[in-house]
């Protein structure tokens, strides 16, 4: 089993982090505090050839694998973690979900912009009464002539203050069969975007309201029954929110390590001091670890979809690694890892999100548990 990457990865990996510290490591810290979606970087990240690496280049992505993407996140986020959002969104996004099923006339009405970085999509997905149990979805899409109507609500869906296009889960008919989901316009007739609200990250996202919202019939996505190839594209998405806990945890080990080594107290470097030492060779096992379950799970999923268990399992072991790096880092580094003049409070924030987004820690052990036991828990009551 070999578990290094190929040299073509590797030539891959110093080409991309060559660029970030050239283009993006300059104003990483101003950019990580700004709310709104970079649509800079995503523009310069698009001329690298880092949007859509994982789609098929008659879609206008490189052919790559999930495997080139995730080492594009880990080279991006170790120079400007804020800019790793852009390959997240290029690569592991609602895009994937829509670049897999999207009709000739979607794709080539919206995929060249998207992949260039000149406009962003947001996924509704949540609802205020339906989060980890999404199949409790309400937001409905009926027939109208050659449209749909559209009713009901989505909270926290990422970059909706400045998405031009938004997926909408709705549901079409009673069941699980009956979910699918349409493609909404910015300004379409009844669709009304709240007031931007923040995220402890300081991310932006918006209430989405549909009230008899009319959607052309061309702009459904996935009719119903297609809950299931939705959730399996969601699968994708899970790994690029794993490669940016681990990516952002790494970052704040990089730099607690370089201050540990650098700080002077009681007339000795921090990195002479026993308990430090042992919190980084913690640090390092937790870091480590997690890192080769990500790898297994986008390696193993080639070009296709990865696999629920292995991404749940690489997804709990990087949330957490992630986090938990990020905040020892805080500690270590004391009121300079506190204040905001580094980077290492911002990626304990974001960490912590992503124990939450994309699949809670507690329904991935669900989940895990699940393949343990060779059975399916439904957690409802009966």
């Amino acid at each position: 089993m070999d578990l290094e990457l190929s040299q073509e990865q590797r030539l891959f990996a110093g080409q991309v982090r060559r660029f970030a510290r050239e283009r993006l490591a300059p104003g990483a810290l101003e950019r990580a505090h700004q709310p709104g979606f970079p649509f800079d970087v995503a523009q310069s990240i698009a001329e690298q050839g880092l949007m859509g690496i994982t789609l098929p280049r008659e879609d206008g992505g490189q052919g790559g694998t999930l495997m080139d993407a995730v080492i594009a996140i880990e080279q991006i986020a170790a120079a400007c973690p804020r800019s790793a959002d852009v390959v997240q969104f290029g690569n592991f996004g609602p895009i994937r979900t829509f670049a897999e099923y999207a009709s000739d006339a979607q794709k080539r009405r919206w995929l060249a912009d998207l992949l260039a970085g000149r406009i962003v999509m947001s996924l509704g997905m949540t609802e205020p009464d339906a989060g980890s149990a999404v199949t409790d979805l309400k937001t409905s899409a009926g027939p109208d002539g050659s449209d749909y109507i559209v009713n009901g609500s989505k909270v926290f869906s990422t970059f909706s203050a400045d998405a031009r296009i938004f997926l909408i889960y709705v549901r079409f008919g009673p069941g699980l069969s009956g979910i699918g989901s349409v493609l909404v316009e910015r300004g379409a007739p009844g669709f009304v975007i709240g007031k931007p609200s923040a995220f402890m990250s300081g991310e932006e996202w918006c209430e989405l309201h549909f009230s008899d919202c009319r959607v052309p019939a061309e702009n459904v996505l996935l009719g119903p029954g297609g809950f299931k190839k939705q959730m399996a594209g969601f699968n994708v998405e899970r790994l690029g929110n794993t490669a940016r806990s681990l990516a952002y945890g790494r970052y704040a080990f990089d730099a607690a390590r370089d201050y540990a080594a650098t700080r002077r107290q009681f007339g000795r470097p921090l990195c002479e001091f026993q308990g430090l030492q042992w919190k980084f060779a913690d640090m390092a096992v937790k870091l480590e670890s997690a890192q080769l379950l990500l790898y297994r799970a986008a390696a193993n999923a080639d070009r296709g979809l990865p696999s629920a268990y292995e991404t749940a399992i690489a997804k709990m072991a990087c949330n957490q690694a992630g986090f938990e790096v990020a905040s020892e880092s805080v500690q270590i580094m004391g009121a300079l890892g506190y204040s905001r003049e580094t980077l290492v409070e911002y990626c304990m924030r974001r960490t912590r999100g992503w124990m939450i987004a994309g699949g809670s820690i507690e329904m991935l052990k669900n989940r895990i548990a699940e393949h343990v036991f060779e059975r399916r828990f439904d957690q409802r009551q009966h």
